[in-house]
């Protein structure tokens, strides 16, 4: 047979079976469908369908001729193609090959089996399909989107003699549209096997699927066995079926398969055929297989679904309100069909009309269904096939508050062992059920958490579930006190007896900084639904407990907004237990996130006033400290210099009163703060002097307190006085404390926060005619600036 070349020509030795072939291939390199060609041409879609399949093998030049000028081939690929059909003229006066396509109007006699044992490698006789036996169910006109699976499975179709039979296993979650893009895909392929198309439903998710007995008889029967022929064994019909298509170029669409042994005996053994499974479950037993697990549609794809459903004049009309469409169909291709459909059958309503509907979470799945078209139906045939365990474990994963979730969460709301739920996520991953996020993290798709949800309202009782966010958030609220105390310089160590995770053998050391810090920030969407079910519930000192174990760390992630919500949280809990020294704290803690965080800076200064007062009110001066620091933080973001250096010295001599590490650090961020204000007033000499005095201050603590907290102090007034010293225009003497803060990053490891003082010490260098030199810091400065890892932040000492 002749190949189409890389250009497109043949090799000048076309046949009368060549014509629809080398027709195919020049459409396919054309990128065109069969309906773009035909309208271009001007020729019927059911002629282009015919000659491509052979029905047609000899069409008129004119006919040719059109077909090439849009397909654009120059005068050689013109001629092959020409040839082709010449050969092919005039019709019914030319055997037919016994390579062409068999499917016509009258039924084939069928044909024995082939004498002598089966499968001893003697090729059967390649008899003709059996019209409309397993034919392909018609495609998609509107199917959207899959471009690149859609060429991986093309590009596998050109090999005419693979090494090994190609079986593309095609998997997914439900509602993905995995049967219509197989059936598609055997529609886009059938130029490539003419020796027909094939499409067998397993009814993997009925209550009893289709054996591989009876599928192998029903594939026999469709490619001309006759009933008589068939072998009673299902080890005898595989043989047979292989030996039929072992020469035969054909493809095999095994849709809905259940399990592994159900599909094993349908594949061939050898030859040319493409077999195409598809799947809910990932059948990971399955060799030698080629896995297109297909995922939910990009956002642009999933409009322009719905533009092909629903006309492209009305969604493009509503881009914003087809955006959140997409959105809320979770951009499932069945969710989005559906969609599409109600709109066409309701043309007089707007696309935000559907939107607004579709946005009440509680009836998403009751609108998601339209005729025979339904997304619950679909989510319950895989959910009721589930063990018990399973089921249970999905239901409760619908309680996770985040995007993702690991497996330990997804324990603490099952009440089951964390290795035990780790191994079912990974079964409900093969199901289609759950997906996996990042190697570590599970999650749901939007509409199987509102199913999960739906099913544990109606197979758990409110008490149960009670029980099971009680329980959960207990456990998050432990780890997260305990992790963000690991940040507080007066809780340096921590005694493990008093982990909260039950499973996780945890006997040695606390856990490292960057671990707690990775949990704390990849789990706020949980440990913060926590903190609101705990006040919810009148639990306020748990409350208060938990934001004040996490205020340390709250200094390393200052981009967060999620802190004024959680110690807005503590201030409330402090107000309804009545502590006013709590309640003083968190205020504090309140308006430093509006300073520093927010950079809402009047009305920071309006809580560090209501915290101030409330101190004085109480003869709290610790807090009466920190309340004149975030107010003069606030005055000095302000410009209010003078206002504000007066603060920070009436918080200076506040925190002289207290005798504690806070009172300390107090009066080391008060010398800072003044310091910024003095450098920012344009008054660089007296800057100098006051930095001085806060290195000194700070070296001084991590004497006393060597910990990553005291370094870190330590080094960000290095560096500010470098930066006061530069102001100067001092290079040699800011380049000696650029050089003393990053003694002191190295010192913690957190490579991230030595970047601008990096930058700085290559100016400091350029300055000073060093180019060379500075080019090498500002390398890796940038380097570090384009690292992954995990987001630092400046301490509360900033």
């Amino acid at each position: 047979m002749t190949a189409v070349s890389d250009t497109g020509a043949g090799t000048g030795s076309e046949g009368a079976g060549d014509f629809g072939r080398l027709l195919a291939g020049h459409r396919v390199a054309a990128g065109l469908t069969q309906e773009e060609l035909a309208a271009t041409a001007g020729v019927s879609l059911r002629a282009v369908g015919d000659m491509e399949r052979g029905r047609t093998r000899g069409p008129q030049r004119r006919t040719v001729r059109a077909l090439a000028e849009t397909l654009g081939l120059d005068a050689p690929q013109t001629a092959a193609l020409d040839r082709a059909a010449q050969c092919g003229r005039p019709r019914g006066t030319r055997p037919v090959p016994a390579a062409a396509p068999t499917r016509g109007p009258a039924a084939p006699a069928p044909v024995p089996a082939p004498a002598g044992p089966v499968g001893t490698g003697d090729a059967a006789p390649a008899a003709p399909l059996v019209p409309g036996a397993l034919a392909l169910p018609r495609d998609i006109a509107d199917f959207t989107a899959r471009e690149d699976a859609l060429a991986l499975l093309s590009e596998l179709a050109e090999d005419d003699r693979p090494a090994h039979p190609r079986v593309v296993l095609i998997s997914g979650q439900p509602g993905l549209g995995k049967t219509a893009f197989a059936l598609h895909a055997a529609h886009t392929l059938a130029p490539f096997f003419p020796d027909g198309q094939l499409s067998l439903d397993l009814g993997g998710m009925a209550a009893t699927p289709l054996s591989a007995r009876d599928a192998l008889g029903q594939v026999l029967r469709a490619l001309g066995v006759a009933d008589n022929a068939v072998p009673a064994g299902t080890e005898e019909r595989a043989g047979l079926y292989r030996a039929l298509v072992r020469e035969r170029r054909l493809v095999l669409v095994l849709d809905n398969a259940a399990d592994e042994s159900q599909v094993r005996p349908l594949l061939p053994g050898s030859g040319p055929a493409v077999t195409l499974v598809t799947s809910r479950n990932a059948l990971p037993g399955l060799e030698s297989v080629l896995r297109l697990r297909l995922d939910a549609l990009a956002p642009g794809e999933a409009a322009d679904l719905l533009a092909r459903i629903a006309g492209r004049e009305r969604i493009d009309a509503a881009p914003d309100a087809t955006a959140e469409l997409a959105r809320l169909c979770g951009y499932l291709p069945l969710a989005l069909r559906i969609a599409g459909q109600r709109l066409v059958a309701r043309p007089q309503q707007p696309v935000s009309h559907l939107v607004r509907q579709l946005a009440a979470e509680e009836n998403r799945l009751d609108l998601l269904e339209t005729g025979d078209l339904a997304v619950r139906p679909a989510f319950a045939l895989s959910y009721r096939r589930l063990p018990a365990e399973s089921q249970l474990v999905l239901r409760r994963s619908a309680l996770t508050a985040g995007h993702d979730f690991t497996a330990a969460v997804a324990a603490a709301y099952a009440g089951l062992p964390v290795g035990r739920t780790e191994l079912v996520l990974e079964q409900l991953i093969d199901t289609g059920l759950v997906q996996l996020a990042t190697p570590e993290r599970y999650r749901l798709h939007d509409l199987v958490r509102l199913y999960a949800g739906e099913r544990l309202g109606a197979d758990e009782g409110p008490e149960a579930v009670a029980q099971a966010r009680a329980r959960a958030g207990d456990w998050l609220l432990n780890r997260a006190a305990e992790y963000g105390l690991r940040f507080d310089p007066d809780h340096a160590t921590a005694d493990p007896d008093t982990d909260p995770d039950a499973d996780a053998d945890r006997t040695g050391p606390p856990v490292p900084l960057t671990e707690a810090a990775r949990w704390l920030e990849e789990e706020h969407p949980e440990w913060l639904a926590a903190l609101h079910q705990a006040f919810a519930a009148g639990r306020h000192r748990e409350v208060i407990d938990t934001a004040e174990a996490m205020h340390w760390f709250s200094d390393r992630l200052l981009s967060w907004d999620i802190w004024a919500e959680v110690f807005q949280l503590s201030v409330d809990a402090a107000r309804a237990c009545g502590d006013q020294l709590a309640e003083a704290v968190h205020v504090n803690y309140l308006a430093w996130t509006y300073v520093t965080c927010l950079h809402r800076y009047q009305r920071g200064i309006d809580l560090a006033n209501e915290g101030l007062e409330l101190a004085r009110r109480i003869g709290a001066r610790e807090q009466e400290g920190w309340a004149l620091t975030y107010l003069a933080a606030g005055l000095r973001h302000l410009h209010r210099h003078r206002e504000a250096i007066d603060a920070y010295h009436r918080a200076a001599d506040t925190f002289a009163e207290v005798n504690s590490r806070s009172g300390w650090i107090g009066r080391l961020v008060t010398l800072r703060g003044a310091a910024n204000c003095l450098r920012d007033s344009g008054r660089a000499e007296e800057a100098v002097e006051s930095r001085r005095r806060a290195l000194a201050g700070a070296l001084e603590l991590v004497e006393r307190w060597s910990s990553p907290l005291m370094h870190l102090a330590a080094a960000m007034t290095a560096h500010e006085l470098g930066l006061d010293r530069a102001a100067l225009g001092r290079w040699p003497a800011a380049e000696k404390a650029y050089r003393q803060a990053l003694t002191h990053y190295e010192e913690i490891g957190w490579p991230d926060s030595m970047t601008k003082t990096l930058t700085e010490l290559g100016t400091a260098l350029i300055e000073q005619g060093r180019a060379e030199e500075a080019r090498e810091l500002l390398t890796e400065a940038l380097t570090d600036l384009s690292a992954d890892g995990p987001r630092q932040g400046r301490r509360r000492t900033g």
